[in-house]
């Protein structure tokens, strides 16, 4: 049996699976991204001071800070969508660490074209539910794909036109 047909059979058992601080940390710098929140996260595996657990309904609720996301595998396409969604209408960078399986429709919907992506060089030894380095590497490449936010511009109408109400509307 194939090393992905066995992960793919431990995932139906155990899905949760952390990112190593030192990788989230080196990624943070290397693409500078800013993530406040962990969005898919668990007490044993965090990154980030404020997270969420699957008991927070992540689904449910507006994404309105920058955040990191590696998803469980098993539900990534109702994850991808939803992160690709958020950084949309709330105009949030988020920087997502998960498998790179550029044939799927989760990809080609929710990431080409529209995401900037980095393959990782090697597999990825996670750390386990209880927060502890595994010992097997993930048997899939992986990327990290982030959606970037945009800059806004504001002006004050009053800083460049300060008598503006002394003559009234311009022309």
């Amino acid at each position: 049996m194939s090393k992905s047909v066995k992960h793919l059979a431990i995932i139906n058992v155990n899905d949760e699976y952390g990112t190593p601080p030192f990788l989230f940390l080196e990624a943070c710098k290397k693409f500078n991204c800013t993530p406040t929140v962990d969005y898919f996260a668990s007490h044993a595996n965090h990154v980030c001071d404020k997270y969420y657990t699957k008991e927070d309904k992540v689904f449910e609720m507006d994404w309105t800070s920058n955040g990191f996301l590696n998803p469980p595998y098993s539900i990534i396409k109702k994850v991808m969508k939803k992160a690709y969604e958020e950084h949309l209408k709330n105009n949030i960078e988020l920087l997502i660490l998960t498998y790179n399986k550029t044939d799927t429709k989760w990809w080609h919907s929710y990431v080409e074209g529209k995401a900037e992506v980095h393959f990782h060089n090697v597999r990825i030894s996670f750390n386990d539910r209880f927060g502890k380095r595994t010992q097997n590497k993930a048997p899939y490449g992986s990327a990290w794909i982030i959606y970037r936010s945009k800059p806004t511009i504001k002006a004050q109408v009053q800083t460049m036109f300060p008598n503006w109400k002394k003559y009234g509307k311009l022309r």
